[in-house]
């Protein structure tokens, strides 16, 4: 696992060990960037952007839009053992970035509208594949109105669902 694009484009990430997170794939995340790069779709420029990473993990994506100058990048994870990589990723890659971790339930947290930010371009979500409260969260971002009119949410879900 590494950053695939930006000043830190090379960089490996420290991999959790538990297969209770699931890092996300190279050529997913490389698909996912090339699809925001090169798309007509959408008008999303990494560059720039406040990023919500929910259910961070190893912070795979978060990481990856800090390399290419993301604005802000929050991260939310909840799960102790991918807190502890995840914190060692962002201390061995990061300088000086602007980007936040909070220790918390994302649901939780949006539904207390506890956001210093608002109007996100980009909410990344990679729950879990057990997670059945997608919809839940999708309801929440919408609701509390955090995600900027041309912003733009990527789910990562398995291929059944």
């Amino acid at each position: 696992m590494r950053i695939i694009g930006g000043k830190y484009k090379g960089k490996r990430l420290i991999q959790p060990l538990d297969k209770t997170t699931r890092p996300l794939k190279d050529l997913v995340k490389e698909s996912i960037f090339n699809i925001i790069q090169h798309s007509n779709k959408f008008n999303i420029q990494i560059k720039n952007s406040k990023v919500l990473d929910l259910y961070a993990g190893s912070g795979s994506f978060g990481l990856e839009c800090i390399s290419r100058d993301a604005k802000i990048v929050y991260f939310f994870e909840n799960h102790l053992n991918a807190i502890k990589i995840l914190n060692k990723n962002l201390n061995y890659l990061i300088e000086n970035s602007n980007h936040q971790l909070f220790e918390k339930n994302c649901i939780d947290f949006i539904a207390s509208n506890s956001f210093t930010i608002t109007n996100f371009d980009i909410i990344f979500l990679d729950p879990p594949f057990k997670e059945n409260k997608l919809s839940e969260i999708l309801n929440l971002i919408l609701n509390k109105n955090i995600l900027n009119d041309d912003g733009l949410i990527i789910i990562h879900r398995h291929i059944k669902d």
